[in-house]
């Protein structure tokens, strides 16, 4: 989606100039921030400056990990799409990354087609696709509303937060009950990329994420099921 705003948290010089002059040549206007306190100044959009649309954040910083970044964002209850970069082979750093809220990750090193893919994919599952009609209105579960006019989520009459992708995954959910899907074709769906064996890692963390916002005993779900062997369904029949 050329024309909106990425913020590159990168404390490499050489690579930040890379990254900044690939995705303004796609149109992208681009912020750079050094650090993670930079970062944070520049995602909250201070001193007049709009606020990303989406944050490609380097795990490695020198004040602060991108971990404390992600978290603090989310807490904050900023839903920008976060794209975490870490390590090569370094899973602990893929699953944490997610654990604190990021949408999804890119291993270094890329190259540039594969993470203009990445940050596309993430674009329209934020603010893109998220909009498009649906034949579904409105779905309930338990005390839980979703309106999928409005793009609201609310549990016992209080908003939940969700990223954008929790709420692709959620909408993609509520739209087709009783049906199972693979890890492999909800990232086909819902992330927009054909699947691997660590990011199927990713489906996981965010249905667990799902169920700790949406489920009155997230460790026995009764609307988010998984299915054993095969993924997972959504039903509105109360287990």
């Amino acid at each position: 989606m050329p024309g909106e705003t990425i913020l590159v948290v990168e404390d490499e010089p050489s690579v930040a100039r890379g990254l900044e002059y690939g995705l303004k040549s796609e149109g992208f206007t681009v912020l750079v921030a050094a650090n993670g306190a930079r970062a944070l100044e520049l995602a909250r959009g201070s001193r007049g400056q709009a606020a990303p649309h989406l944050l490609l954040l380097d795990v490695r910083l020198p004040d602060m990990s991108g971990f404390d970044v992600c978290r603090l964002l989310r807490e904050e209850g900023r839903s920008l799409p976060i794209l975490m970069v870490t390590a090569r082979d370094e899973e602990v750093d893929k699953v944490l990354g997610l654990e604190l809220g990021a949408d999804d990750y890119i291993v270094k090193p890329f190259s540039f087609r594969e993470l203009l893919s990445r940050v596309h994919a993430a674009l329209r599952r934020a603010y893109g696709e998220l909009a498009s009609p649906s034949a579904v209105e409105r779905a309930s579960f338990g005390d839980v509303v979703v309106d999928l006019q409005r793009m609201r989520v609310e549990r016992d009459g209080r908003p939940v937060m969700l990223t954008p992708t929790e709420y692709r995954l959620l909408r993609h959910f509520v739209t087709h009950p009783d049906q199972v899907f693979s890890r492999d074709s909800l990232l086909e769906i819902v992330w927009g990329y054909d699947s691997s064996v660590d990011s199927q890692r990713t489906v996981d963390v965010h249905v667990r994420h799902l169920r700790e916002k949406l489920e009155a005993d997230p460790a026995s779900p009764r609307w988010l099921i998984t299915v054993r062997g095969t993924g997972y369904m959504f039903t509105q029949k109360p287990g």
